[in-house]
């Protein structure tokens, strides 16, 4: 006998509580899985204000940000630590993620400020310290142990 929930008819399912519809997790997810932001992740109206290393910018459209985190998470990565706060409208996802690119470590330290409207992500302002290569990341290592 199974005992698998099927909460798809479950009243006492709040399914904003379900990892399959929370948009933060979702998004965390896509980092770790380093494929692609899925379809429908943000809205078709929503807005991506980024502020990375010595530059902003803003991307606006669902399809827009998908392809444009995509580039920013190709491949896969280990998340190492996730803080999250509730804001009005939302969450604030403080993310430490390491990968390889070309065999080379790199790493990683975001935040995510989403606002979040009927399971889609309405607005990401993102501020990123950029991506550290293992020669930065040795040199972040000397540093802390002094």
């Amino acid at each position: 006998m199974s005992t698998t929930q099927n909460t798809d008819h479950d009243p006492t399912h709040d399914p904003a509580q379900d990892p399959a519809h929370d948009p933060a997790q979702r998004l965390i997810d896509s980092i770790a899985a380093g494929t692609g932001i899925p379809a429908g992740l943000f809205a078709a109206d929503a807005v991506l204000d980024a502020t990375v290393p010595l530059w902003r910018y803003e991307t606006t459209g669902g399809d827009a940000i998908g392809r444009e985190l995509g580039k920013w998470y190709k491949d896969p990565a280990t998340i190492d630590k996730v803080v999250r706060r509730p804001i009005p409208g939302g969450v604030a996802l403080e993310l430490d993620f390491s990968w390889e690119d070309g065999g080379v470590p790199h790493a990683s330290h975001q935040l995510h400020l989403l606002t979040i409207d009927d399971h889609v992500i309405a607005a990401d302002t993102v501020f990123c310290g950029g991506r550290w290569g293992a020669e930065l990341l040795a040199e972040m290592e000397a540093a802390r142990a002094h």
